[in-house]
């Protein structure tokens, strides 16, 4: 018979780690120069990471790139919407997540919402971006 364990980890990951991540996410999809939002990318990601959403997936840094260049031209050179973090950002072990707003700036309302939930690897690059929209 197996006796289950239960053990006392430490959370690997402090809310300034977790804070400074997602601002940094965030801000590369506001960021305007192509040459510093791929810079960002590679950055904040693992050469090989992906980001999921419901009907989108971006795997590597190539494919990231035009991800976040299709956003950023639709919603905020487009459509003049800035993304934000809510300031909620946590984390442990090796996930972290937060939830964002997408709103014109000095706007009261968002126009949309969501969570963001980083498997990050060995380095602290993200590995996976799960995005999940909620309005």
């Amino acid at each position: 018979m197996r006796a289950d364990k239960v053990s006392v980890l430490s959370a690997d990951i402090d809310v300034e780690t977790a804070t400074d991540i997602s601002d940094r996410y965030v801000a590369m999809w506001n960021e305007p120069n192509a040459g510093t939002r791929r810079a960002a990318i590679a950055k904040l990601w693992a050469p090989d990471g992906a980001c999921l959403s419901k009907s989108l997936e971006a795997r590597g840094y190539e494919a990231l790139d035009e991800r976040v260049r299709r956003a950023h031209e639709r919603w905020v050179a487009g459509a003049g919407y800035r993304f934000y973090s809510t300031g909620d950002a946590n984390g442990h072990h090796n996930i972290v997540r937060f939830h964002w707003k997408m709103a014109a700036p000095g706007a009261v309302e968002a126009e949309s919402t969501g969570q963001d939930i980083f498997l990050l690897d060995g380095q602290g690059r993200i590995a996976v971006a799960y995005q999940f929209v909620d309005s």
